[in-house]
């Protein structure tokens, strides 16, 4: 029951990260896209560098929401079958 319950908790963290790292790969080359153009320009407005990160993030987001939804009800159907197994 403990090593169960252990697991779930890591399964958890693990699911957590697959569902976030799209976005934060698309904001981490979407900053370095900015850092490099604002380096060759010597353009140091403080805008330029989120702006794009937010419109990407979102657009990703967008993009990814049916894979990340059918992610979580998974993984929330599989916990929900797991409930009588903790109540004993």
């Amino acid at each position: 029951m403990q090593e169960e319950l252990i697991g779930l908790g890591i399964e958890t963290f693990k699911i957590a990260l697959v569902l976030a790292l799209p976005a934060l790969l698309v904001g981490m080359f979407l900053g370095l896209a900015v850092s490099i153009f604002q380096a060759t320009t010597q353009i140091n407005e403080m805008t330029l560098s989120f702006i794009p990160k937010i419109i990407g993030i979102v657009i990703i987001v967008i993009l990814t929401m049916p894979w990340m939804m059918n992610t979580m009800e998974d993984f929330t159907i599989r916990i929900f079958n797991m409930i009588p197994t903790f109540m004993q």
